[in-house]
């Protein structure tokens, strides 16, 4: 057992945690200052504060006091008082949509004095306290369906009152916390089989529902004849590539349906010898499988066709079909973010000599795309560091997890990695195009004070629980 005393503020935190926290914050700053430069040489006289980087350097003055004002606090109030936390976040998600500000066809902000603030933010935070007080409740077992509803619910209730915003790509982050229920020993039947739909929902968007039906097809007669119990399973298997091969030549001769019929008929008879061997619970799991799969990739594919809308559809293709989409149209923010990141080459063309950053040619580039200007300016070298710089973070964040002695502080130092490294990993890959194109920041770099307050709370709640970690 320890005792504060005169500790100071900072007194026993994790100062290499800490360090990179503020070697990012910095970095952001001079970023957001670089991308709008122009404003900073053209300003009026005491103007500074107009500016994109005057209002971030308010915003991390704010950070900086409230980051104290958490350290001040006893480390045990975060736990009391979670579910209070969270029930603020989630009232100030649904005053949202009736008092918020519209801003690109989202009611997902609160605006005040020339401020935006974005309510989503500290809904992650209350989220990641409510998933971490209920986790670490001796009641609960995430081995049991009530506890795992509960998880779930916890989770689910911001992500449908952001979606109503609609935000997506706010909504998207709160699936990061799927990370710590993983960690806590949720069954990881649930993530393959979520994998699993995952894929098939994106087939659905790219391939036609006909040739995903046919391939879930063959796989089951894969399966099938591989559980056949019979000396000759060699031959069934054998057999099964010939009607494999046989299928995709026909299939590309436009008989696909019905080279699809005679491959469901093939299925049918191997599920009945298998129901002879009594395996019919393989067959109906099977059987169960291509129907829903089928069923889901025609969904996902009259719900793309059908149900979004142009700008929406071109999103999606931008990231899984690129070469349907209009270089000048939907595909001009990429090809401009990509184009940014290479002509920096290896060292970069210098702090403040960005000329697309200058040019402002990638649009959002203070936001959004600002790992553009990192490309530029610093180049493969810069880019790397910052990409350096977060998986040092994410892995001290995972140091300080696994060393806590109180659940509660695990629970939460998980959630924080968990939403940290999903902003980390869909920002910067959706400048690459590798990620959907959906709106969400890069911590402690992007400009946006509600983001950067967020992740600040975050990381100072996480740092005073580690603190008191040896307490009892």
């Amino acid at each position: 057992m320890r005792r504060e005393g005169n500790t100071p503020i900072l007194g026993h935190i994790d100062y290499v945690t800490f360090s990179l926290f503020l070697a990012l914050t910095v970095v952001g700053w001079l970023m957001v200052f670089s991308v709008g430069f122009e404003e900073f040489r053209n300003m009026e006289s005491g103007s500074f504060l107009n500016t994109s980087a005057g209002k971030q350097a308010v915003w991390i003055g704010i950070c900086s006091l409230i980051f104290a004002f958490i350290m001040l606090f006893d480390w045990k109030f975060w736990q009391t008082f979670a579910y209070p936390i969270y029930a603020v976040s989630i009232g100030l998600l649904v005053l949202v949509l009736f008092a918020g500000t519209s801003i690109k066809g989202a009611t997902s902000w609160f605006s005040f004095g020339g401020f935006s603030f974005q309510p989503s933010e500290i809904a992650k935070f209350g989220t990641a306290l409510a998933l971490s007080a209920f986790l670490g409740s001796y009641s609960t077992d995430l081995k049991k369906p009530r506890s795992q509803l509960i998880s779930f619910a916890i989770i689910l209730a911001p992500i449908l009152l952001i979606l109503a915003q609609p935000d997506a790509g706010s909504a998207l982050v709160f699936l990061s916390f799927l990370l710590v229920l993983f960690r806590e020993g949720l069954n990881p039947a649930y993530y393959i089989v979520a994998g699993i739909l995952g894929a098939l929902l994106l087939a659905g968007l790219v391939f036609s529902p006909l040739n995903i039906t046919l391939a879930l097809t063959l796989l089951a007669l894969l399966i099938m004849a591989f559980n056949l119990r019979t000396k000759k399973r060699a031959y069934w298997l054998a057999g099964v590539a010939a009607i494999a091969g046989a299928a995709y030549y026909l299939a590309q001769l436009e008989y696909l349906p019905q080279v699809l019929g005679a491959c469901l008929l093939f299925v049918l008879a191997l599920g009945y010898v298998l129901y002879q061997q009594r395996n019919g619970r393989l067959s109906a799991t099977l059987l169960f499988f291509l129907l829903f799969g089928s069923g889901l990739a025609f969904a996902a594919n009259y719900g793309f066709n059908n149900v979004l809308k142009p700008h929406q559809q071109d999103r999606i293709n931008v990231w899984l079909q690129p070469d349907k989409c209009d270089e000048r149209g939907s595909l001009y923010n990429l090809v401009q973010s990509k184009t940014a990141i290479g002509s920096g080459g290896m060292q970069g063309k210098g702090f403040l000599h960005g000329t697309m950053t200058k040019g402002n040619f990638v649009p959002e580039q203070s936001t959004d795309f600002i790992f553009c200007t990192i490309g530029e300016e610093q180049g493969f070298i810069g880019a790397f560091g910052i990409i350096t710089l977060f998986l040092l973070l994410l892995f001290r964040i995972t140091i300080i997890a696994e060393r806590q002695r109180y659940s509660f502080s695990r629970h939460y130092a998980y959630c924080v990695a968990g939403i940290i490294f999903l902003h980390f990993f869909i920002n910067i890959g959706m400048t690459m195009g590798l990620m959907p194109i959906i709106g969400i920041p890069l911590p402690f770099i992007s400009k946006g004070g509600s983001s950067l307050l967020g992740f600040t709370i975050m990381i100072a709640v996480m740092l005073k629980l580690d603190k008191h970690r040896f307490r009892i």
